[in-house]
């Protein structure tokens, strides 16, 4: 059960029909990457985004699909940076789709896909290095298909 398993300091955002899962350092930007994408679906720029978890999540591998559930204690709850501590909706599972890296040192100019495997399941991942702005970013990675280079 993901309430006795332990939590992983990530956020994640279902957006559309899977979960970005976002790992970082602290300080790198993962709660303003979640808060950003809610946002970018309330402003038209993507069909639907709604909060997971932010900071601390549970990660559960079922029927090889990698769970994502927000740690019970701050359920609902989101850091927004000069706000502080907000209430909002969130969905209590998603399955994870992709995974957002912030303050990645393995970013290249022109990166060939990588995937990353968690519990088992291999996921795409976006790598972000330290200073990028991830939101543009990961509008484009889901919006613009790649050229086939």
């Amino acid at each position: 059960m993901a309430g006795t398993d332990p939590t992983i300091h990530a956020s994640a955002v279902l957006v559309g029909a899977k979960a970005a899962l976002i790992r970082g350092p602290s300080g790198s930007g993962k709660s303003r990457l979640a808060w950003d994408l809610v946002t970018a679906a309330n402003e038209g720029l993507l069909p639907f985004a709604r909060l997971v978890g932010d900071d601390r999540v549970y990660l559960e591998t079922r029927l090889g699909r990698l769970l994502v559930r927000p740690a019970q204690a701050l359920a609902g709850m989101i850091e927004i940076h000069g706000l502080g501590i907000r209430r909002m909706e969130f969905e209590p599972v998603a399955a994870v789709g992709f995974v957002v890296d912030l303050g990645a040192t393995d970013v290249a100019r022109n990166p060939r896909p990588a995937d990353i495997t968690i519990e088992g399941v291999a996921l795409p991942r976006l790598a972000v290095a330290p200073g990028m702005t991830p939101l543009s970013l990961v509008l484009a990675a889901l919006h613009i298909p790649p050229a086939g280079n």
